[in-house]
């Protein structure tokens, strides 16, 4: 793994109009501020509640949603809507969801030879189809599976297809979005693993997007912690998981199940209190705030900024608590 950033996304934020009557719109801050870096062949897994605004960052670190302020900077060049399509072979995503992200009506084939019709990386049809055999047997399918369609797959199949599909234009950066929350935890523990695999062989960046903290530990080398579109903590996997400094990443580790049972009752559940305010209502200063067991006044007045408290391991909070 290379120390020199791939990634770069500096104050990033997407907000999105909502109506709220018939001469009102308000700003729903998805993104608001987000920043981190990402080196060649480093995976950081970026965890939080549902709604948070994970996805939001990954797509709009693609542009698949057009930034509402903020930089993307790849290999050393800011992303533009100008030249974003330039950026499109070294830049892919592995959606959620693999069968909705498939077209039924096209077999294994043309799914994953279409990004290679589209850049033209082929010169014959013969090659086309041993490019589509080679990365089908590097996401451990095979040839055969190439005449088949989407429907006739199992759900880790099926995302092994979107795997090799973002593979087929030789990409050094994917987001994964999510990519093992909607299998079974046998199945998930076999993507997982040909992510490792892959990122071994290739040496692609990822940004893992997730919310159970068991997979993003095991895959990621660093992990950042999302809270209603602001990154509250972000460290390396072992510092993160084994000494949580910010009052919500505390309660989400305490909530990790445990296998063993002895362990599991000695252990302290910190639950989280309230509900997570509308992101058209965002309450002042700290967003985590209303819930936060150890807000003050400061909290109130001001959003704290991420801050580095250790080599490598960032918070924003006020009171940490380590």
């Amino acid at each position: 793994m290379s120390n020199t950033p791939i990634l770069q996304v500096k104050d990033l934020k997407q907000h999105f109009p909502v109506r709220t009557g018939w001469f009102k719109t308000l700003p729903l801050k998805a993104v608001d501020g987000v920043s981190f870096d990402i080196a060649q062949g480093e995976t950081l897994g970026l965890v939080g509640e549902s709604g948070c605004g994970k996805t939001t960052v990954g797509r709009t670190i693609l542009h698949l949603y057009k930034p509402t302020s903020g930089e993307v900077i790849y290999d050393g060049t800011p992303i533009t809507a100008q030249n974003i399509d330039q950026y499109r072979k070294e830049m892919q995503i592995v959606f959620q969801d693999p069968y909705s992200s498939l077209n039924p009506r096209m077999t294994v084939a043309d799914i994953v030879g279409e990004p290679l019709d589209i850049h033209k990386l082929y010169r014959t049809k013969k090659e086309r189809s041993e490019k589509i055999a080679e990365l089908l047997n590097l996401v451990g399918l095979n040839s055969d599976h190439a005449r088949r369609y989407a429907h006739e797959f199992s759900g880790g199949q099926r995302q092994r297809i979107g795997i090799a599909r973002a593979l087929a234009v030789n990409p050094k950066f994917i987001v994964c979005d999510e990519p093992v929350s909607a299998l079974d935890v046998s199945i998930q523990a076999q993507i997982v693993n040909t992510f490792e695999d892959l990122q071994k062989k290739l040496g692609i960046a990822y940004l893992f997007i997730a919310h159970d903290l068991l997979v993003v530990q095991h895959i990621s080398h660093r992990i950042a912690v999302m809270y209603l579109g602001k990154i509250v903590e972000i460290g390396s996997s072992e510092d993160v998981i084994n000494n949580p400094q910010h009052p919500y990443t505390q309660s989400l580790i305490s909530a990790i199940p445990i296998p063993d049972p002895d362990t599991a009752r000695t252990r302290q559940r910190i639950p989280l209190e309230g509900d997570v305010p509308s992101p058209l209502h965002m309450p002042s200063g700290c967003p985590f705030r209303p819930r936060c067991r150890y807000a003050t006044e400061q909290c109130a007045k001001e959003c704290p900024s991420l801050q580095e408290t250790e080599s490598g391991h960032s918070i924003a909070c006020w009171n940490p608590h380590y």
